[in-house]
C-alpha cells in the first residue's frame, strides 16, 4: 500500500467536511453525530490496516461491503446458526467456522488494539497545531469513541478504558474533544470540566499531560520537567545513557527531548485560549506555572518521582537550563546544536527504518511533530509521516480509537495457527480448513524481515533479519515471542503430515531452512544473563537505577526491560521444537539456552505457585505460559513436579462457583489475584483450562467446569462475545486483545476433546 495513495500535495482528499464535487457528506442526513457506516471499509492490503470512508456511490457499489467490515463496525452480520455442539470438538469448530469468516485476504486477522486513553489526544494536538486537515467522518466518529468511553458515573476518563478517571485521562480526551468540535456547553463536558476543576484541574496532571498541553499553547512550559536532548550525548558507557532505557521509553524521549529543546508552542487561536480558561479552576494568567512542575493528583501518581529524579530536575532547572546551558551552547561547545542534530538524524531513522509507521503511536506522533518542527508544513519527514498516522486508527462500534500499535497481525495469527494445529489436529488435517491456514502461513511468510536495520549500532536496535514484529514487516521491530510463535505456527504448518498417507506434508515449505535458522540467530542473541528473556532486547541497564528515573509517573517498569515468563516460555518452546526439526543447527548453544530459560522460570515462581503476568492479565495469562513450558519442554507435570502441583492448586482455589476465572486488571497493579468484579471471563477460563490440561491435573472435573464455561458462552453462530479487557503493559496501563476470545477458547476446547475423546459435554 503506498504510503500517499490518500494523499495529494500531502493532503486528505475531500477533508474538514468539504466533499468534492458529486462526494457524499460523511453526516449522515438524520443524524449530524454519526456516519454512514455502510461506507466506511477496512483495507489489509500486505498487512497493512487502514478504514477508509467511500463518499462515492460508483466507489460504494464497486466495493462492496464485507462480513469483515460489518462484523467490526458491530454491525448485523447475518450469518446462519450453525449446528448445535454436542462435543467440545463440534463448539471449537463452529468458533473456527466464525473466525475464518473474519480473515482477511492477505491472510491475517485484524482487530482492535485499543485500551489505552492518552493515544487520540497527542494525535489531534498535533494534527492541529500543524493545521493538518481533518476528515469529517473522522471528527465524528472520534467525538463519538471519546464520548462513549467516558465515564458516565462522574464523567472523567482514566488511563485506560476500565480505569478511574485521572486528570491525565480528563484533561486529556476534553481537550480532544474541544479540538474535534464538542461544544464546552455539551452537558458531557460540563460534566468532565466540573470533575476536572474538582481534581485541581490540567496543572494536577502527569508529565505527558503538560508535555502536550504546552505543544497546544494551554499550558506552560515551566511546568513540564525537562527533557533534554544533551543525554543522547552521554558516552555509551554511562549508566543512565538513553539507549540502556527499554525501546518504547527512548523512542518517545527522542522526539519529546527535540521538542522541549525548540520550546515549540502553538502560536493559538480562540479555540485555545478559550481551553486555558476551560482547563484550569483559576484564571490562567494567575497560574505559576513553574511551581506545579511536581503537582500530580493521586489517581494519576502510580509510580511517584523518586528523590534522586527530583534531585536531578532540581539542578536542571536551578543550574543547568540558566546558567550551564547557554554557555555550553557556544562556540566551541555548541552543546544543544549537537544534540538537537543528533537526535534528528536518530529520529530520521527510526522513520525510515520503519517507512514512517514507527515503533508504536506515542513516538509516531512525536516524530510527526518534531519533523515538523524541524522543518514546517511542507518537510518531506513530516509529509510522509501523515498517511502513516492512519495505520493506527481503527474503527468499531463505538467510534474511531487510536491502536496501541499498527496492529496486532502477527502475533494473532500465529498463535490462531497454533491453537487449531496443536489443539485441533483432526480439524487442522481437514481439507475443509487447508484454504484457511495457507492463506494464514503465506501471510507469516510475506511479514518475516528478510532486511537489516540501517546503521544497527548507530540506532542501537536489536538485529531482525529473520525475525517477526508483533504487527508487520514494515512496523520492523523484532519482539521475543513474536518471532517465537511466529517460528513455531511456520513449523508446524510446514512440518504436518496427511493423516492417511503419512509421507505427504499438507503444506508448502514456504520459510526454507536458511530463514528459519535466521529466525534462531535472533532468539539467541535475546537472552538475559538470569536466563530469563524479555520483549524487544535483552536487557541493557540496572532496573534499580533505572526505576529511579521514572518520569512518566502513570507507569511502572518502563525504564528497562525485565525477564518475563510471557518471552521466555514462547522462546523456549520454538527452541525447542526448532532442534526436533534440525537437530545439528548450533545444538549446544540451543540446548544451554533452553536450560538457563527453564531454570527462570522455576525461580520466578512464587511462594503460591503463581507467575506474575506482565503482558495479559495477570496470573492465569503467566502460569498458562510457564506451564506450558515446564511439561513441554521439561516434562514436568502434575505426577512427577511439586512446583506444577502448587501451580494447579493454585489455579484450583481461584476457580469461580460458575466453574470459570475471572481475574480483574487490579491484579497487575497491585501483584496480587484479583477476582474480576463481573465474575468469570471466557478467556482466562480458557488460559487456565488449557494451563491446568498442560500440567495432565487429575482433577479433570475442574477443567470440564470451565471449559463447559466456554462453551455455554458461544453463540449459535460459533461466535464468543466481548467480555473484559485482556491485556496489560506496565503493570498500570490496560489494552484489549478481542481476537483472544476465539483464539483461546478454541485452543481449550480443542485441547479438552483430546484429553478425554471428545465425549458429549450437553
Amino acid at each position: 500500500m503506498s504510503t500517499t495513495s490518500s494523499y495529494q500535495n500531502g493532503q486528505l482528499n475531500g477533508v474538514n467536511g468539504h466533499a468534492k464535487p458529486g462526494t457524499h457528506s460523511a453526516i449522515t442526513s438524520n443524524n449530524p453525530d454519526q456516519t454512514d457506516r455502510t461506507r466506511w471499509r477496512l483495507m489489509g492490503d500486505k498487512g497493512e490496516q487502514r478504514w477508509t470512508y467511500l463518499k462515492i456511490q460508483q466507489e460504494v457499489e464497486a466495493w462492496p461491503q464485507s462480513t469483515v467490515d460489518r462484523y467490526h463496525l458491530g454491525m448485523p452480520l447475518y450469518l446462519p446458526d450453525l449446528p448445535t455442539p454436542k462435543t467440545p470438538l463440534d463448539s471449537a469448530r463452529n468458533g473456527i467456522e466464525f473466525f475464518e469468516k473474519l480473515q482477511l485476504p492477505p491472510g491475517q486477522w485484524a482487530c482492535e488494539y485499543g485500551g489505552p486513553m492518552f493515544l487520540i489526544p497527542g494525535l489531534i494536538i498535533t494534527w492541529y497545531v500543524t493545521k493538518t486537515p481533518i476528515p469529517d467522518e473522522f471528527r465524528i466518529e472520534f467525538r463519538n469513541y471519546l464520548f462513549a468511553r467516558q465515564h458516565k458515573e462522574d464523567g472523567g476518563w482514566g488511563l485506560h478504558i476500565e480505569g478511574i478517571s485521572s486528570v491525565f485521562g480528563t484533561a486529556m480526551n476534553y481537550t480532544a474533544l474541544r479540538l474535534f468540535g464538542a461544544d464546552a456547553e455539551d452537558e458531557r463536558m460540563i460534566k468532565a470540566r466540573a470533575l476536572l476543576h474538582q481534581m485541581g484541574g490540567a496543572v494536577n496532571g502527569p508529565h505527558w499531560a503538560k508535555f502536550w498541553l504546552s505543544v497546544l499553547g494551554v499550558c506552560e512550559w515551566e511546568a513540564v520537567n525537562p527533557v533534554p536532548p544533551e543525554l543522547w550525548l552521554l558516552p555509551d558507557w554511562v549508566p543512565i545513557a538513553p539507549w540502556r532505557w527499554w525501546i518504547h521509553m527512548r523512542m518517545v524521549f527522542l522526539p519529546m527531548s527535540y521538542i522541549w529543546s525548540r520550546g515549540f508552542t502553538y502560536s493559538g487561536d480562540d479555540l485555545t485560549r478559550s481551553l486555558r480558561n476551560e482547563l484550569y479552576p483559576m484564571p490562567y494568567p494567575s497560574i505559576t506555572f513553574a511551581s506545579h512542575r511536581n503537582t500530580i493528583h493521586k489517581n494519576d501518581n502510580y509510580h511517584p518521582k523518586s528523590t534522586f529524579l527530583n534531585l536531578i530536575n532540581y539542578f536542571l532547572v536551578l543550574i543547568w537550563i540558566p546558567f550551564l546551558r547557554p554557555l555550553f551552547s557556544l562556540p566551541p561547545f555548541n552543546l544543544v546544536k549537537r544534540a538537537e542534530a543528533w537526535t534528528c538524524y536518530l529520529i530520521h531513522l527510526e522513520d525510515t527504518n520503519s517507512d514512517y509507521a514507527c515503533l508504536g503511536p506515542v513516538n509516531a506522533v512525536m516524530n510527526t511533530l518534531a519533523c515538523y518542527v524541524k522543518g514546517g508544513s511542507n518537510d518531506p519527514d513530516f509529509l510522509a509521516h501523515l498517511p502513516r498516522l492512519h495505520d493506527f486508527l481503527w474503527l468499531k462500534s463505538e467510534g474511531m480509537l487510536m491502536n496501541g500499535t499498527n496492529g496486532v497481525q502477527s502475533w494473532d495469527t500465529a498463535l490462531f495457527i497454533l491453537s487449531v494445529i496443536e489443539s485441533c489436529p483432526s480439524l487442522a488435517t481437514s481439507p475443509r480448513w487447508h484454504p484457511m491456514l495457507l492463506c494464514a502461513l503465506q501471510f507469516l511468510e510475506s511479514q518475516q524481515m528478510i532486511t537489516e536495520v540501517e546503521d544497527l549500532k548507530g540506532t542501537y536496535r536489536q538485529q531482525r533479519l529473520g525475525a517477526w514484529a508483533f504487527s508487520n514487516r514494515v512496523q520492523g521491530y523484532t519482539v521475543s515471542d513474536c518471532v517465537s510463535e511466529s517460528l513455531k505456527a511456520v513449523l508446524r504448518l510446514q512440518h504436518l503430515r496427511d493423516p492417511i498417507n503419512l509421507s505427504k506434508h499438507l503444506f508448502p515449505t514456504l520459510v526454507n531452512t536458511t530463514r528459519q535458522q535466521q529466525a534462531i540467530d535472533v532468539l539467541l542473541t535475546m537472552q538475559n544473563s538470569n536466563g530469563g528473556f524479555s520483549s524487544y532486547e535483552p536487557r541493557r541497564g540496572n532496573a534499580t537505577l533505572m526505576e529511579s528515573l521514572n518520569a512518566a509517573e502513570v507507569f511502572g517498569r518502563i525504564m528497562v526491560e525485565y525477564d518475563y515468563p510471557e518471552c521466555t516460555t514462547a522462546v523456549t518452546t520454538a527452541l525447542h521444537l526448532f532442534r526436533t526439526h534440525q537437530p545439528s543447527y548450533r545444538r549446544s548453544e540451543i540446548d544451554q539456552t533452553i536450560d538457563r530459560a527453564l531454570a527462570y522460570i522455576r525461580r520466578a515462581q512464587r511462594p503460591d505457585g503463581s507467575w506474575y503476568g506482565s503482558w495479559g492479565i495477570c496470573f492465569s495469562y503467566a502460569g498458562w505460559f510457564a506451564l506450558t513450558s515446564l511439561a513441554t519442554v521439561a516434562g514436568e507435570k502434575y505426577n512427577n513436579s511439586e512446583r506444577v502441583r502448587r501451580a494447579c492448586a493454585f489455579f484450583a482455589s481461584k476457580q469461580g462457583s460458575d466453574g470459570g476465572w475471572g481475574e480483574s486488571y487490579r491484579a497487575c497493579e497491585i501483584g496480587e489475584w484479583v477476582d474480576h468484579p463481573e465474575g468469570s471471563q471466557v478467556v482466562m477460563t480458557a488460559w487456565v483450562c488449557c494451563a491446568l490440561m498442560e500440567a495432565e491435573f487429575p482433577d479433570l472435573d475442574v477443567v470440564r467446569r470451565g471449559v463447559e464455561l466456554i462453551a455455554r458462552r458461544q453463540q449459535k453462530n460459533g461466535e464468543w462475545l466481548q467480555e473484559g479487557i485482556e491485556g496489560v503493559f506496565n503493570k498500570s496501563c490496560m489494552i484489549s486483545y478481542p481476537n483472544y476470545k476465539f483464539i483461546f477458547p478454541i485452543k481449550a476446547l480443542g485441547m479438552y476433546a483430546e484429553r478425554t475423546g471428545n465425549a458429549a459435554m450437553f
